[in-house]
């Protein structure tokens, strides 16, 4: 639920609040903020959800059921995949499900159908890399506690990205931080979907970041696994 209904409040606040932003100069051109605001929903939804596969196996190890785990006949491997491709599963849907609900309030996806599901993959790729990442901590400190105090990582990096505002229109350090932000890379590509229609270039450049990253911090997650079974 904090996955579903924190996004939807954050959104709702800055589409009453910002929907004026659209007759500055430029601004892209949307009907509704809501659809500028649709791939930072995703992103968001997936950064409140995906961070539970790092509590949860912070939890099996406090509470000792991941030593039960180790010492059955199972694959080492998929106390890491499993988990990841749960949370695979939960970012495509959700995805899904915010599509649905802004379109119905307004937004458009102008890339159609196959821009819902660059959509959803992305979403998908981005939970696997923030999973994985909490996991990555999960594994290593053992604690619920220690893996949602990195959790101001993903928020800030979310805030300090194209995400809920054109950067260009800022200027500063702050256009600066935000190109140079992958968040942002994802956003700008699925967001060209969503408001130009169908490019190639802004679908490649959102599944590459996305795939770049969760391959990256599954890899560190799996060293963490290495770590932790060493112990």
């Amino acid at each position: 639920m904090p996955g579903l209904v924190g996004p939807l409040f954050f959104t709702a606040g800055n589409a009453a609040a910002l929907d004026r932003a659209r007759m500055l100069d430029g601004f892209p051109e949307v009907d509704s903020y809501l659809s500028f605001l649709l791939p930072a929903t995703l992103i968001q939804g997936i950064m409140f959800s995906a961070t539970t596969a790092g509590n949860d196996v912070a939890l099996d190890i406090q509470n000792g059921f991941f030593d039960r785990l180790v010492s059955s006949p199972v694959s080492r491997l998929s106390l890491l995949l499993g988990r990841l491709a749960g949370i695979a599963i939960y970012g495509f849907g959700l995805a899904v499900v915010f599509t649905a609900l802004l379109v119905a309030f307004g937004a458009s996806v102008q890339a159609g159908v196959a821009g819902v599901v660059v959509l959803a993959v992305t979403s998908s790729l981005v939970a696997i890399a923030i999973g994985a990442f909490s996991m990555a901590i999960g594994f290593r400190k053992g604690s619920v506690e220690e893996v949602q105090g990195y959790f101001p990582i993903f928020f800030t990096l979310v805030f300090l990205s194209s995400a809920f505002f054109p950067p260009e229109l800022t200027g500063g350090w702050f256009e600066t931080i935000a190109g140079l932000n992958p968040v942002s890379w994802m956003v700008n590509g699925l967001r060209t979907l969503v408001i130009r229609g169908w490019e190639w270039q802004g679908a490649l450049l959102a599944l590459g970041t996305g795939a770049g990253l969760a391959a990256f911090l599954v890899g560190v997650a799996a060293l963490g696994l290495r770590a932790r079974l060493r112990q």
